[in-house]
């Protein structure tokens, strides 16, 4: 699995409006020698329905519907490489996954349903978020089975019985030699084992370790721990699973949890579909934009039908139609972007186009029985 490193994914300063990313993606296209009515755009992303708004907005600056290439959390379907490289003289990917923003409390990865009785917040990305369900229950547990006290002068660590067990297939395993001085056992207890914490643990928590036996919970760190599940990689749940494991507890141990799990997610996705394009034979007479980023789903509130989406963009990859490609990092894409207008001529007027077909004459179908 590719290597992953929120910390240099930047998202207030670089997000932007969805009504200025989508022409601005437009002429950025048109900026690499892409022709108008030429292009074949085509999204990834999850199938929830505020996943529609971005959806419009590329069709009304493309010209058309963008072509399918996501299955649910933003996961790129890359066997659709071919059918889609058939529908346009050059394409445009566009891979993003998503998380849900409340204005009201500025809390990340929740969403307000309007066609719910009630109008309830719910999760969002429910996907990512229910992939974080079972390992934030493990993290849970672990926090309360593992212990903190002393023993005269001595610092020490009661650890649970089954969190020792190296030899389980699935859970959460600890990072030992982080958290004890060594494995010599101080107390044998019918459930747990007490070691002497090591001399990295102690200077980390400081003058917070507790007098009496204490639960460890804010200080179990995000590297003193790493999980193992077994999943099926063939379903979308499985492959969000594989793309966050290893970074599951950095995503635990966020503020945000739903917003690094979306981070993380991109940027696997990113590295993993762009080789796939470099491969793709369908793809090497054309030009090819493949861009990667998060959308973040801002509820609606009275009187909107729609979120207040934005795009945060995170890499992209360029090819020309003789297969030369290059890579643009999150402020070279932008810094491109912000470069272009967002005034489009070639967008069209969706809902005149929709009378306009309409309004045109009725078209019987003709089969003949056999």
């Amino acid at each position: 699995m590719p290597e992953y490193n929120t910390s240099n994914f930047k998202v207030d300063t670089v997000a932007m409006r969805y009504s200025d990313f989508a022409p601005r993606l437009f002429n950025f296209c048109l900026s690499l020698g892409m022709k108008p009515n030429d292009i074949m755009p085509s999204r990834a992303f999850c199938s929830d329905e505020n996943q529609g708004y971005p959806i419009i907005l590329l069709a009304k600056h493309f010209g058309t519907f963008p072509f399918n290439h996501g299955r649910v959390g933003g996961v790129v379907a890359t066997d659709r490489h071919g059918p889609h490289s058939d529908h346009g003289k050059d394409v445009v990917i566009i891979q993003a996954s998503h998380v849900g923003y409340n204005p009201e409390n500025k809390k990340f990865g929740v969403y307000r349903r309007l066609q719910t009785e009630n109008h309830e917040l719910s999760t969002d990305c429910g996907a990512l978020c229910g992939v974080l369900d079972w390992y934030k229950e493990e993290y849970d547990f672990t926090c309360q089975q593992i212990s903190l006290d002393r023993e005269k002068e001595r610092k020490v660590v009661t650890i649970d019985n089954q969190l020792l067990n190296q030899d389980r297939n699935e859970g959460m395993f600890l990072n030992m030699p982080q958290i004890v001085s060594d494995l010599n056992v101080v107390h044998s207890y019918s459930t747990a084992k007490s070691f002497i914490a090591s001399d990295q643990l102690i200077k980390r928590i400081g003058e917070n370790w507790p007098d009496t036996k204490t639960p460890i919970n804010q200080f179990l760190f995000a590297d003193l721990f790493h999980f193992k599940r077994v999943t099926d990689d063939t379903v979308a749940s499985g492959i969000l699973n594989r793309n966050l494991i290893k970074a599951m507890p950095e995503i635990l141990r966020s503020h945000s949890p739903a917003l690094t799990a979306a981070k993380v997610n991109s940027q696997v996705e990113f590295d993993r579909t762009f080789r796939t394009i470099v491969k793709e034979k369908s793809y090497r007479r054309k030009k090819v934009i493949f861009i990667s980023g998060i959308h973040i789903d801002i509820s609606p509130s009275a009187g909107q039908l729609f979120p207040l989406t934005k795009f945060v963009p995170w890499a992209a990859y360029i090819q020309n139609e003789n297969g030369e490609g290059y890579t643009l990092e999150q402020h070279e894409l932008d810094t491109a972007l912000r470069k272009q207008s967002t005034d489009n001529p070639h967008k069209i007027d969706l809902t005149a186009a929709i009378h306009q077909m309409e309004s045109e004459p009725e078209i019987l179908l003709h089969v003949d029985d056999d």
